[in-house]
């Protein structure tokens, strides 16, 4: 999602406030972001991945939401809420606007959100005690990047040239690149080195 920075609120504010706006906001410590659009690609990817996530969990305790739904990174000295692209929620009970057992987050890049989805957003993720797997799809190439917390957060990454499918390993799932970019022609990934999340992988817990 692309932002605009606006005015800095208390965390009780800016939850008042969230639950009669008719834009939606993040909040990383006291100042709060409008999120606007999104691409046609970037939004197709999101649903190809969250049709898939709810079909396989269909009949478990976990729920898939896409967009709408906050993650709140809750320490003393750290308050954030987030809206994944997609989202993997096993947890019941709580606040209806805020996940309250997040297991898998994805992200789709842009131009405009990658480095906040691989800096702050990583870190702030990785700190939810929950999480097992952060993931980031580009939206102009095929290549996903998948960080595990059993792996010290360092990341498996998948190409187009890869034969391997991408490995969702807490929810015991593995999906193809042509499922997460159906409906979409792109370029293959060059193969270059993609820029890690910020922050020493053990870093977060």
């Amino acid at each position: 999602m692309n932002a605009v920075v606006c005015p800095r609120l208390t965390v009780a504010d800016y939850l008042a406030g969230e639950r009669d706006a008719e834009l939606r906001h993040e909040y990383e410590n006291g100042f709060v972001r409008a999120m606007t659009g999104t691409s046609r690609a970037h939004n197709s990817i999101a649903m190809n991945v969250a049709a898939v996530l709810h079909s396989h969990l269909r009949g478990s305790p976990c729920r898939v939401h896409v967009s709408d739904v906050k993650v709140h990174v809750d320490l003393a000295d750290d308050q954030r809420f987030y809206y994944p692209d997609v989202l993997v929620d096993c947890g019941s009970g709580g606040d209806a606007y805020v996940a309250s057992a997040p297991k898998l987050v994805v992200e789709v890049l842009s131009a405009s959100t990658e480095r906040r989805d691989r800096a702050e957003k990583a870190q702030g993720y990785r700190r939810l005690p929950t999480l097992a797997e952060y993931v980031l799809i580009a939206q102009d190439v095929r290549r996903v990047e998948v960080y595990r917390r059993s792996e010290g957060w360092e990341f498996e990454r998948t190409i187009d040239s890869a034969a391997t499918p991408v490995r969702f390993e807490s929810l015991g799932l593995e999906l193809t690149l042509d499922a997460i970019y159906e409906g979409l022609e792109l370029p293959a990934d060059p193969g270059d080195s993609p820029k890690p999340v910020h922050g020493s992988p053990g870093s977060a817990g």
